[in-house]
């Protein structure tokens, strides 16, 4: 084999490839002897077909699949003997002359072919050591134990129907109504027996104003406009009139923070249940506390490491990035101009996220190769399993999703791998504790997820 590298321009690589006749008629006379012994055909004894008479039937069947095997194997020896790292699969082309091709098939002349791509750069990674970072930390306070409490109580509300009430915010009303748009039905626009609280705004503007002071028998007709923004296109925007009959009006009944109240939810007494949300609560404030850091990190690390990107690699990350936003707006019914930059704005924008994204990947890959950091399959199982318990009663379909699409282990394995290295990293850099308030840490939380 003799390889020539005729591009070397950047990242981009080119190398011509060829391989003698005389290889490839070795591998060809190797593969007829390998056959000889499992051949039936009709008029021979098994072991006994003469290999003039394989060739004769199955020579040109052979030579495709011995020059198929051969460009594999000598294109990955190729770059395993330059120790070249693809950015993506090598695009390798054969001559298009037909002549030629006959020639190498019928063992007369050499196979040659070329191999264009892009190569991933050196990574010198730096001192991880050397990383300033700081783990912010909010101590759990009564005050967070107490509104946690508050809006669990909130959420246990009971209802008691009153006869007579007049209906006011924070009421449960039971409700039939049919919409109507110019006079007509529309469909999804009647329900019966549907409950609503006043107040938090399960409907469309005005319909719940329109019930506030009815009482149990009352007939109100309300006149409404769906928003311009309704996820139904064909009601967005448009007027309609709903007829409804109110059929109770409750009042709601707070539950009191008590034993009785936690024994109610499974749990011993009221001081019991303080302590759970308290361990809750600061489970909450651990996770925005490793978002933030993480974050910090992967900023230290796009710092840190300065290298040519392979174009292809942005090339992809950026459509995939772009065309989710564009999907996400079509689903929306918004356009550029909704949000507030031009389509020019926006593909600079997320080209750069791209572009970080495709450094800070090579980059943590690189740590985790040089430090042999591996997802196990335990792992990888695990992941699996927690991402089939989010489907109930789908799991056996979520895993033959994983076990049948190319790739879709890898969508598992990428974060875990991720996450590996980045704990390997801060147990080198050792990041200082710094207190912060609550609001600054979930603040912070909220924006690391914005950016990442």
């Amino acid at each position: 084999m003799q390889v020539t590298e005729t591009n070397s321009e950047g990242l981009k690589r080119e190398l011509q490839v060829v391989v003698g006749a005389d290889e490839l008629n070795e591998r060809f006379s190797a593969r007829l002897n390998a056959m000889k012994d499992r051949v039936n055909l009709k008029g021979f004894r098994k072991g006994k077909v003469p290999v003039a008479h394989l060739k004769k039937v199955y020579g040109k069947a052979v030579m495709a699949e011995v020059l198929e095997e051969t460009v594999k194997e000598t294109s990955l020896k190729a770059l395993k003997d330059r120790e070249l790292r693809p950015a993506f699969q090598p695009n390798i082309a054969l001559t298009e002359d037909q002549q030629e091709i006959e020639r190498v098939i019928n063992g007369e002349a050499d196979l040659a072919y070329s191999m264009s791509f892009e190569v991933i750069p050196p990574i010198e990674v730096t001192d991880l050591t050397k990383l300033k970072l700081e783990r912010p930390i909010a101590e759990v306070s009564d005050a967070d134990v107490d509104d946690a409490l508050s809006q669990l109580l909130e959420r246990n509300v009971a209802y008691e129907v009153e006869d007579g009430r007049v209906a006011s915010a924070g009421d449960q009303l039971n409700i039939d109504f049919v919409g109507k748009i110019d006079g007509e039905a529309f469909e999804g626009g009647s329900a019966e027996g549907i409950e609503l609280v006043l107040g938090q705004n399960q409907f469309i503007p005005g319909f719940e104003e329109g019930l506030t002071g009815t009482k149990a028998g009352d007939t109100p007709t309300l006149n409404v406009s769906f928003p311009e923004n309704y996820p139904a296109t064909h009601l967005a925007g448009k007027a309609a009139t709903f007829e409804t009959k109110v059929n109770s009006v409750a009042k709601p009944k707070k539950p009191e923070a008590n034993d009785e109240f936690a024994k109610s939810l499974g749990v011993d007494d009221l001081a019991k249940l303080k302590e759970l949300l308290r361990e809750r609560i600061g489970q909450e404030y651990n996770q925005a506390s490793r978002l933030k850091l993480k974050r910090a990190l992967l900023d230290a690390l796009e710092k840190a490491h300065e290298f040519e990107l392979p174009p292809s690699m942005v090339d992809r990350e950026f459509e995939m990035i772009w065309g989710q936003l564009t999907s996400s707006l079509e689903q929306e019914g918004k356009t550029f101009a909704d949000e507030g930059k031009s389509e020019d704005e926006l593909r600079g924008e997320y080209r750069a996220i791209a572009a970080r994204r495709v450094r800070l990947g090579l980059v943590i890959g690189e740590i985790g190769d040089k430090n042999k950091i591996e997802v196990s399959n335990d792992e990888l199982r695990r992941a699996l399993m927690e991402q089939a318990r989010r489907y109930p009663g789908q799991e056996r379909f979520v895993y033959e999703y994983y076990e049948k699409t190319p790739g879709a282990l890898n969508e598992l394995r990428a974060p875990l791998f991720e996450d590996k290295v980045v704990d390997y990293i801060l147990e080198l850099a050792k990041p200082t504790e710094k207190t912060v308030s609550k609001e600054e840490l979930l603040n912070a939380e909220e924006e690391a997820a914005a950016q990442s």
